[in-house]
């Protein structure tokens, strides 16, 4: 044991002792590091080095995480090199360490007119990128800001109108870059704004525009507000939905909160088509509160429960001259209504339900159907990383603006064709799992989701 080796070293024989030599001090000890900072600082300074000659060749996450190493190596340079100045008065040293980024360019507003003009004492990365990025078809605008350059400039000429009428004096292509940036990398405003030219509270106030500016000038993108659903019933029935307009799902987005027992998250409520677009959303609705409060607490839930409103299309006649309304898919923790479908309960293998074909072949087509929920929220937490990300709870208000934002931008790239990062991923997540209703529904939901359902199964017979 080590405490017997101790001991035997105590006891030993005077000539052991005098090899031993005198005790060191505490600050002795440390004096074989001071020889080490300097060789680390000039390591950290040469990635700093490599980082501001690269950045433009770099991918964006790569960029962030050797600025977020550069930072913590220098900091912690600092701090050790504070503590053993400390610890050892009689060998004091000055050591310069290098800035790990330096600070962002100052702008100025002229005061002849409105127009900002920017005063860097070097061009800033935003500046740089512009000019080195300027073929249509440089795959850097999409790492960067999630969309190619002629999205990014269409996409500016649609909300400048709002960003200029703005009380921000950044210019409107800075803000909009910075609002991208941040959405797509979930980096903070400090190290987005270094990028920009601004500082924090500029970077702050100019995501915050450019996600008001997107509300007021894409709301249009969510179609469910057009009377024409021609367009989404087609979509449905190449997956033997008929007369279907939608997929209605929830997700939660999780809150940073220090209680523990709390369900730190915000609730969001979709309708999606069948190519991932969102039709409706309703978001910030608390973690704690079951999809069927939320739903009868939304603007789609009146319109589904009055027809003139929402679904009033014609109904879809089938050969046997049966026929259904019009119709939303909704998973097994909604209410069973006349426009909202949710599946057939299996509770176990003895139910007259598992054996039953028509069954079968609707739960079957109607969770392909749920899946694009899944897909949709997937692909909208892979393009704007910062909605996968857990939001500080000191600003919870702001967060469903964001997300409804992040909706409508990601609609704004279907329409415009955008890829997805990675078109080979699988981009399904799996759906949160909510409590089941247990209400049968009323007989005309019932006769509706059997009608479909006999459909379905003899199609499903027939091929």
């Amino acid at each position: 044991m080590e405490c017997d080796g101790e001991k035997s070293t105590t006891t030993s024989s005077p000539a052991k002792k005098r090899t031993r030599g005198p005790k060191k001090g505490p600050q002795n000890h440390h004096n074989h590091l001071f020889p080490l900072i300097p060789l680390v600082s000039s390591a950290t300074s040469a990635a700093h080095s490599f980082l501001s000659q690269n950045d433009l060749h770099l991918h964006p996450s790569q960029t962030l995480i050797l600025e977020s190493k550069i930072t913590s190596v220098v900091f912690s340079l600092t701090k050790l090199n504070s503590l053993l100045q400390t610890l050892n008065h009689s060998n004091t040293k000055t050591l310069t360490l290098p800035l790990p980024l330096p600070p962002p360019p100052s702008f100025s507003s002229s005061s002849s007119s409105s127009t900002t003009t920017f005063s860097p004492s070097s061009p800033c990365w935003f500046q740089r990128f512009v000019s080195s990025a300027s073929d249509q078809s440089d795959p850097r605008w999409v790492e960067s800001f999630r969309m190619s350059k002629p999205s990014f400039i269409l996409l500016l000429q649609t909300l400048t109108p709002s960003l200029q009428n703005s009380s921000s004096k950044i210019p409107p292509d800075y803000m909009l870059g910075t609002a991208l940036f941040r959405l797509a990398h979930g980096t903070s405003f400090k190290s987005v704004g270094r990028r920009f030219g601004i500082d924090s509270s500029g970077a702050c106030r100019a995501f915050y525009e450019v996600c008001k500016a997107v509300n007021d000038r894409l709301g249009h993108l969510f179609e469910l507000s057009s009377n024409d659903l021609s367009r989404i019933i087609v979509g449905f029935g190449w997956i033997s939905l008929p007369n279907c307009c939608g997929v209605l799902g929830f997700s939660k987005f999780l809150i940073e909160s220090e209680k523990k027992d709390d369900d730190s998250a915000v609730i969001v409520q979709c309708l999606v088509d069948s190519e991932g677009r969102f039709l409706d959303v309703s978001a910030g609705w608390p973690g704690k509160m079951n999809p069927p409060t939320i739903l009868r607490h939304t603007k789609l839930f009146s319109r589904g429960e009055h027809p003139k409103e929402f679904l009033n299309g014609p109904s879809f006649e089938f050969r046997d001259g049966n026929s259904i309304p019009q119709y939303v898919l909704g998973d097994s923790y909604c209410p069973l209504l006349p426009w909202l479908l949710t599946p057939y309960p299996i509770s176990s293998k003895d139910d007259d339900n598992s054996n039953n074909s028509s069954v079968q072949a609707f739960n079957s087509v109607h969770n392909r159907g749920m899946k694009l929920v899944g897909t949709a929220f997937g692909r909208l937490r892979a393009r704007w990383k910062l909605l996968s990300m857990k939001w500080k709870e000191e600003s919870i208000e702001s967060y469903p603006f964001v997300i409804v934002a992040g909706c409508l931008l990601h609609n704004f790239l279907l329409k415009c064709s955008e890829p997805l990062p990675d078109e080979n991923e699988d981009y399904s997540l799996e759906q949160d799992e909510f409590p089941v209703f247990e209400d049968k529904g009323n007989e005309e939901a019932q006769r509706i989701r059997d009608t479909l359902a006999l459909q379905l199964a003899m199609v499903s017979q027939r091929v």
